[in-house]
């Protein structure tokens, strides 16, 4: 090839290709450090779910009980994770938003002012119920099998289209707990954990009655009740429900001359909720419940019936966490 040739192909490698990778790319970090729903571009939700270059230095430290290792996770391959985990797939993808968006702003939370003292050295977080259950893609394939990748996209889908984003009360990070069904109302903070939050506080929440655990029934001997709660019971007594929240939950219960907290029994005896009645059938205990789960902020039932009738992911959280903003993570 001539030497005017190879002039002019390196000018249009110059000129014109390497402009256009740089753009493929994704050009240069947005200073903003955040996308939101307003902004981001629509993704296909095929590919993987991975961290442009400006978050890559934002992870959290997740111990993996099974392992017993801290793994460094990025923060929003850790979002997918715990919606992958946390609520059924199968849900509208406006309550798996919502889901996303109180997964992160847990984590942000937490990597703000870690409230545990009892976590292994450099971990934040555990992959359990202690924090919110996590699991790595691997996991979820081998557990989703055949049907890991749509549900992996759906799950990215809602991860992406909020990510970056957090729930704030008066600029910080809030406690964004939530359970899985209700008895048609969520509990006070106060009322279950003693500690008082503005943003959580007792809603409405109606929806719930579509969830399979909205009522359960759960039978136990008498002596398994005993045991469980250090008490004897005479012959024929149950219990007596002395008093009750704001939102129908057992607040205190008599049992074998003992007082105890609704919060006590549903931990100690396992129970769905805290919202529950006592009955004796002879050698029987038998507790009626409603609801599933400590029953503070969001239904993630509730969630679901809210997006089926129309509500997106901000009105759902606006819903269950009281006066709160959504902000971009600084």
């Amino acid at each position: 090839m001539k030497k005017g040739a190879l002039i002019s192909v390196f000018l249009f490698v110059l000129f014109f290709l390497i402009p256009v990778l740089f753009i493929s790319i994704g050009g240069p970090p947005d200073s903003s450090g955040t996308q939101t729903t307003d902004t981001a571009p629509e993704s296909s939700g095929e590919e993987p779910l991975t961290q442009p270059a400006e978050e890559s230095e934002r992870t959290i430290p997740v111990f993996r009980s099974e392992t017993e290792t801290v793994e460094q996770t990025g923060l929003e391959e850790y979002v997918a994770g715990v919606v992958a985990s946390e609520m059924p797939v199968s849900f509208d993808i406006e309550a798996l938003k919502a889901q996303a968006l109180t997964a992160r702003t847990y984590a942000a939370k937490q990597i703000a002012s870690p409230s545990e003292i009892n976590l292994p050295d450099g971990a934040l977080v555990t992959d359990t119920t202690m924090h919110q259950v996590y699991q790595s893609e691997e996991e979820l394939k081998e557990e989703w099998g055949g049907d890991f990748e749509w549900k992996m996209k759906k799950i990215n889908e809602a991860v992406r289209a909020t990510k970056g984003q957090v729930l704030t009360y008066e600029g910080q990070p809030i406690t964004a707990s939530f359970f899985s069904t209700s008895n048609g109302h969520t509990e006070n903070a106060e009322d279950y954990w003693q500690n008082p939050e503005p943003y959580l506080q007792s809603v409405e929440s109606p929806w719930d009655t579509e969830s399979p655990r909205y009522a359960n029934e759960m039978s136990m001997s008498v002596a398994e009740v005993e045991q469980a709660l250090g008490i004897s019971l005479s012959e024929g007594a149950s219990g007596t429900v002395l008093s009750r929240t704001e939102s129908s939950r057992v607040e205190e219960v008599e049992l074998g001359g003992e007082t105890f907290s609704g919060r006590d029994i549903r931990e100690e005896l396992e129970l769905d909720s805290t919202d529950f009645t006592i009955s004796r059938q002879g050698d029987k205990m038998i507790f009626a419940t409603k609801g599933w789960g400590h029953g503070v902020g969001m239904s993630q039932y509730g969630a679901d019936g809210m997006a089926d009738e129309g509500k997106t992911y901000e009105e759902i959280v606006k819903h269950y966490y009281k006066g709160v903003e959504i902000a971009g993570l600084s």
